[in-house]
């Protein structure tokens, strides 16, 4: 007796004839009178098993089978007559013949559908039961090719002279831009760690250790509210550091070979890029754009900007300079060319410009251009020269249909920047068998907290600034100091933001006076990176590195609409885990131990 191996289902010369073993769910029973069928699935697929009176107790059991039933089933394969195979199943050609079945487990009625087909449960009853959901065969199979891109990313690692190293989940609380989540410490009352938001400083101190290259596929813990591309709480990132690095484009060169053959090569997608002002910035040698980042804010209106499609943004403030049109006397004008704009229906252009007004906006003025010539409820206010000049720079044509923002030009960017998303999406010009890469360079150091009145740091403190202690120094007024560039870099895959690197600050005055520029004394430097400025001051190499959003690229690379779909174990939209009932009360003795106290909020 042998156990049936499913990925040689095909090789019939195998098994047919031969005595097996099969175990697996019920995946769907069929009662023909005579004859019973029962499709059996495991992580391998389905195989049919053909149950006959003849086999007087294994006929009575299949008799009062039910889906999600489990059972281990023996007996002989054979070929199915020609007009029974199926050919939409790996094992469509061959059948079990049942002489022995033994119920090994019974079922109650799902909570979800476990088949791909018919209707999908709703997300929070499919992640409530999701040790059910995990059983379709769609869910099976992005567990396995999860497996797999894990391979191929270590594998890549290796190659390239990466070492492997896990740095500590229990660590100190870090800046890096979103809220930690704090564990207490039992043993000093009053004291806690702090789940990383990243592995930065023990990665950099591994530099200084001595290690050329080093990588980990590594936790990370933010408390930020989830979204589609983001999810809450827990995600893992691709982690690396070099050592002996003074530029990021020695790390771009690196890394991003990886990304394009996970895109070509493991997702059999196609490399594209349909933005012609992007292509300025390939440089000899390179394949994909470094495009600073105020270009890109300019140009896209985004700092992600996806290049499958054009559609860029077009400045015109110089067209409306001495206008008469009162809504377009304003700091910024810009406009949005959009092909085969013109087509689009009355309350199609009310739902873009409701879109628009809850971005700030006040409207979203438009010219359709048409057989008829150019219509618009604005044209009236235009002279007959800014109306040939927007056509011209704008390269409308018949058909078209240009949308204009008017504002201060951060706001016109953010508008036009959103609708140009919204535009691709209606008009379908993200294609899912193609991927766009890019990287985004030269991100400002500082950036100005409207919030507290104050500057705060863009992204996080441990960039190198570009011009170095001099730059710091030399910048007097906060005019000066937002101008001040970070040695900072991201990847955007399809308009998703999936890598952050720099090169590191590993000079402790630079260290210091980073955060002296935002009020902060070297004390209190000292109190929050002590390990790390103490390690600077015994010879640090100059490093530098970046993490990938591997959570993030592996949706993008399976077309998910959420990210939560390609995870085993994700909590919902809300951050709660429905399945374990998390996050959850605790007993006092624990609160106790911690030395922690609720407070209640007060009505």
């Amino acid at each position: 007796m042998t156990s049936m191996n499913y990925q040689k289902s095909l090789e019939l010369k195998n098994f047919l004839g031969k005595t097996v073993t099969v175990a697996g769910w019920v995946n769907s029973r069929r009662d023909h009178g005579g004859l019973i069928f029962i499709d059996l699935r495991d992580f391998a697929g389905l195989i049919q098993l053909v149950v006959t009176p003849d086999t007087e107790e294994s006929f009575h059991l299949a008799e009062s089978v039910r889906d999600e039933f489990v059972l281990r089933a023996t007996g002989k394969i054979r070929e199915r007559a020609p007009e029974l195979k199926n050919p939409n199943i790996p094992t469509g050609d061959i059948e079990l013949v049942v002489d022995t079945l033994e119920l090994l487990n019974r079922s109650e009625t799902p909570a979800v559908n476990t088949h791909d087909e018919g209707t999908e449960s709703g997300e929070d009853l499919r992640l409530k039961y999701r040790y059910l959901d995990l059983r379709r065969p769609s869910m099976q199979r992005l567990l396995k090719e999860r497996s797999r891109y894990y391979k191929y990313l270590r594998d890549y690692m290796y190659d390239a002279g990466f070492t492997e190293i896990t740095t500590p989940i229990l660590a100190n609380s870090s800046p890096e831009g979103a809220r930690d989540f704090l564990i207490p410490s039992r043993l000093h009352p009053g004291q806690f760690y702090a789940l990383p938001q990243a592995p930065q400083q023990f990665k950099q101190l591994l530099m200084v250790g001595g290690v050329e290259r080093y990588f980990q596929i590594a936790p990370c813990f933010r408390d930020e509210d989830p979204r589609a591309d983001r999810l809450y709480g827990d995600f893992y990132q691709l982690d690396c550091e070099m050592s002996f690095v003074e530029d990021g484009e020695t790390v771009r060169k690196t890394t991003e070979p990886l990304i394009e053959k996970l895109a070509t090569d493991f997702a059999k997608k196609k490399l594209v890029l349909r933005s012609e002002p992007a292509k300025q910035f390939i440089e000899k040698g390179n394949t994909i754009p470094r495009i600073p980042y105020d270009f890109a804010m300019n140009t896209y209106g985004v700092d992600k900007p996806d290049l499958r499609y054009g559609m860029e943004l077009v400045e015109l403030t110089d067209v409306f300079v001495k206008t008469d049109f009162k809504v377009f006397k304003q700091p910024c004008v810009k406009a949005l060319c959009v092909k085969s704009g013109a087509a689009l229906t009355r309350s199609q252009i009310d739902a873009f410009t409701e879109e628009a007004r809850k971005l700030g906006a006040g409207g979203l003025a438009y010219i359709l251009y048409t057989a008829e010539g150019p219509k618009s409820p604005i044209l009236k206010f235009m002279r007959e020269q800014e109306i040939k000049d927007v056509q011209k720079l704008t390269g409308a044509v018949e058909g078209d249909a240009v949308f204009f923002g008017a504002d201060e030009r951060e706001k016109v960017n953010k508008v036009l920047g959103q609708l140009r998303i919204s535009f691709a999406d209606h008009f379908e010009l993200k294609k899912d068998d193609e991927v766009a890469l890019t990287w985004i360079v030269d991100f400002p150091f500082y950036e100005w907290d409207e919030k507290n009145k104050k500057l705060d740091f863009g992204h996080n403190p441990f960039s190198m600034p570009k011009g170095g202690l001099a730059a710091l120094e030399s910048a007097k007024t906060d005019a000066e100091k937002l101008a001040i560039v970070a040695d900072q870099y991201d990847m955007v895959m399809n308009g998703f933001e999936i890598c952050s690197g720099a090169v590191r600050n590993y000079n402790p005055d630079i260290m210091y006076k980073v955060f002296n520029i935002l009020g902060y004394n070297n004390a209190y430097v000292e109190a929050r990176f002590g390990g790390m400025l103490n390690a600077f001051k015994f010879g640090a190499p100059p490093h530098a590195g970046c993490a990938f959003g591997i959570d993030r690229i592996f949706m993008v690379l399976e077309n998910a609409k959420n990210i939560r779909d390609i995870i085993a174990f994700p909590k919902n939209g809300s951050g709660i885990d429905l399945m374990m009932n998390s996050p959850s009360v605790v007993d006092q003795s624990q609160l106790d131990e911690s030395h922690l106290a609720i407070i209640e909020d007060e009505e």
